[in-house]
């Protein structure tokens, strides 16, 4: 087969795929949907709450300073 054969086939393939639509069965995927809520619940246990970390914060709150200064100090 010749080139410019190959190419028209290839590219009337191409259209037949890009414009074909099967026929959808809205009330099978309205079911398959619907299933979905029926589920037992998931076994995933909830995200436990963050821990209070308040009665730490003025403990070590004198190790580090708040200061907005720059540090100028060269490293190595």
């Amino acid at each position: 087969m010749g080139r410019g054969r190959q190419k028209a086939k290839a590219t009337k393939q191409a259209r037949d795929i890009k414009y074909y639509s099967p026929n959808t069965d809205y009330s099978a995927l309205q079911r398959e949907l619907g299933a979905s809520s029926r589920r037992a619940p998931s076994h995933h246990t909830e995200i436990p709450a963050e821990p209070d970390y308040s009665a730490y914060e003025d403990k070590y709150g004198d190790q580090f300073d708040d200061d907005d200064e720059v540090d100028n100090r060269r490293i190595g």
